[in-house]
């Protein structure tokens, strides 16, 4: 049995994170993956989808060059070196997550299958055992596939198996209108299949302000995507020419078919603690997630979890933000509590869509009285003169000006919302940043633009009487 003061499962970056800080703090630590270290993100995930995001994208504007006064033209789809270009830079990216890296910073890197044997007590595969005081729980998360009859035996893709292709399908159809799903439809069909897209709720991205989800909408659709929403797949069927034939129920009620050659389940993502032998420690597992209280641990003494096996918002900088604070709490005597009031999301999309906090319904729905204020990208200088002038920032404060939430669609949304960010995370009301001075002709402008806003409100009521009246006087 081999002693060590903290065990980590899983490699992704909550797991990385955790056997890290504690190594620097001078705990002696073990790391327990099953495959390769890096997680989704890296191999499945965030990195791949990004540089197939990046080579669709500058696939399009080569096509749509006219739009800057350029003669487009039309790239030829080599789909085998567009992947072999995406595996080249995530194992660029792959260096950072290197098993001697984290030899050399002292932690102990062990490769197998997990087993929680006791609370304080982790066998792996293999025959070794690590005895621990703090076990923490960072295995991820899998595909979610639904219960659709004859996927299973048609054959469908995932993001975790997509990254394997070779060859590009003729024609897609993604089932599941959330960030994965409509990622992929545009970079599918910007790289030439024919894409249809289809979501069971009545809008994409519903977690969403309702207006960014019809932009990206809008945008799927006049690139030539066929968006069905409010709809339900109801079986999937293997053709006798070898391709698919899926049923689907739309709105309506009618009944249609949609002929494809792949079939790609974006259905969103579970947690997966199955096969730790949690329960059987007494670990209380719902869903496939660990069930965890304001610190992140679980119900059982001296284990947490982080990550998206902790069941809160899936993003790799929420597992970096909750491996941080669980070491905290698995080391330090008080505890603190996980917020995600401030955490940002963002929709990979061209353009982007990146939000903080509540959107208008959830505000209203919690408050009387909530403004809104709101600025247009076609009207900003610098979206205009790049042609990126498709968007807006959305903001929604109460009284004073505290801001709630906020919404940016945008080229570049991921770092425009920064600002909002930081705004909400210090109290720092809407008008303040209005007063900031901005750099001319930006992209960040649109925050300023819409900041201003809040002042031309107040100006256009009794505020702005009295404001008048004093500068007739003083006249």
């Amino acid at each position: 049995m081999e002693r060590f003061d903290l065990v980590a499962i899983g490699g992704g970056t909550a797991g990385l994170v955790t056997a890290a800080g504690g190594a620097a703090l001078g705990l002696r630590t073990a790391l327990v993956e099953r495959h390769a270290l890096g997680g989704d993100c890296l191999w499945t995930g965030c990195v791949p989808s990004k540089a197939l995001i990046a080579s669709a994208k500058l696939a399009h504007h080569m096509r749509h060059a006219e739009r800057l006064g350029l003669s487009g033209a039309a790239p030829a789809h080599a789909f085998d070196q567009v992947m072999a270009r995406m595996r080249a830079a995530r194992d660029r990216v792959a260096v950072h997550d290197d098993p001697q890296r984290f030899r050399d910073l002292g932690i102990e890197v062990v490769f197998g299958s997990a087993h929680v044997a006791a609370p304080n007590r982790v066998v792996v595969d293999g025959g070794r055992t690590l005895e621990t005081p703090r076990i923490v729980v960072a295995t991820g998360a899998v595909p979610a596939v639904p219960p659709i009859p004859g996927l299973d035996e048609a054959g469908y893709l995932t993001y975790e198996t997509a990254f394997d292709q070779e060859n590009l399908p003729r024609r897609m159809l993604l089932l599941g209108g959330g960030p994965i799903g409509i990622e992929f439809a545009q970079v599918y069909r910007r790289l030439g299949a024919a894409v249809t897209l289809v979501e069971m709720l009545p809008q994409l991205l519903p977690r969403e302000e309702p207006e960014a989800a019809a932009e990206i909408q809008r945008t799927l659709e006049a690139e030539g995507v066929t968006v069905y929403v409010g709809a339900r797949v109801e079986r999937v069927e293997r053709s006798e020419s070898g391709g698919m034939m899926v049923r689907v129920r739309i709105r309506d009620g009618a009944e249609t078919a949609i002929a494809a050659d792949q079939v790609f389940v974006a259905a969103g993502r579970r947690a997966r603690a199955a096969g730790l032998g949690l329960e059987a420690v007494g670990v209380e597992v719902r869903g496939g997630a660990v069930v965890v209280d304001g610190g992140l641990r679980s119900s059982v003494r001296g284990i947490w979890a982080a990550g998206d096996v902790a069941g809160g918002p899936q993003f790799t900088h929420v597992a970096e933000y909750q491996a941080k604070l669980v070491l905290r709490n698995a080391v330090f005597p008080f505890t603190s509590r996980a917020s995600y009031a401030t955490v940002p999301g963002v929709t990979y999309t061209d353009p982007e869509v990146a939000r903080v906090g509540m959107t208008e319904g959830e505000a209203r729905e919690r408050w009387d009285t909530v403004a809104v204020h709101r600025y247009e990208f076609a009207d900003l200088d610098r979206a205009i003169v790049d042609g990126h002038d498709r968007g807006f920032v959305k903001v929604v404060t109460r009284k004073r000006g505290k801001i709630l939430g906020a919404t940016v669609v945008a080229s570049g949304a991921g770092e425009l919302v920064m600002p909002l960010v930081l705004a909400m995370q210090h109290g720092i009301p809407l008008p303040k940043l209005s007063r900031l001075v901005y750099p001319y002709p930006t992209m960040v402008e649109g925050i300023k633009r819409a900041a201003d806003s809040y002042y031309r409100e107040k100006l256009r009521g009794g505020a702005g009487r009295w404001l008048r009246r004093i500068v007739r006087v003083l006249r």
